[in-house]
């Protein structure tokens, strides 16, 4: 796996912990800081593509509200994030 790979996947479980931790939902530039806060210096293009990836795969749901996308977690996004289900291109978590 390249150093790319290993980044994305890091970055997509960071993005479905932060909606845990958000109450399941929260807009694109919350997700950008909450990225920053685990060292993943992304642009906002990157964090979108991260969105459009996640949502093509069930595990959130997006709105645009006035050209800012805002995420909702499904319950395939919590099961990713409690290790229940595995999504090949999403970190596979380490329970706590």
């Amino acid at each position: 796996m390249d150093k790319y790979n290993i980044f994305a996947q890091d970055q997509r479980l960071v993005i479905l912990r932060s909606l845990v931790e958000a109450n399941n939902d929260a807009n694109e530039s919350i997700l950008q800081d909450c990225l920053d806060l685990y060292g993943h210096r992304i642009s906002r293009d990157q964090v979108r593509s991260h969105l459009l990836w996640l949502k093509e795969q069930g595990l959130i749901e997006l709105k645009d509200i006035a050209g800012c996308y805002v995420a909702y977690l499904t319950a395939r996004g919590l099961d990713v994030v409690q290790g229940r289900t595995e999504v090949y291109g999403v970190k596979k978590p380490l329970l706590r």
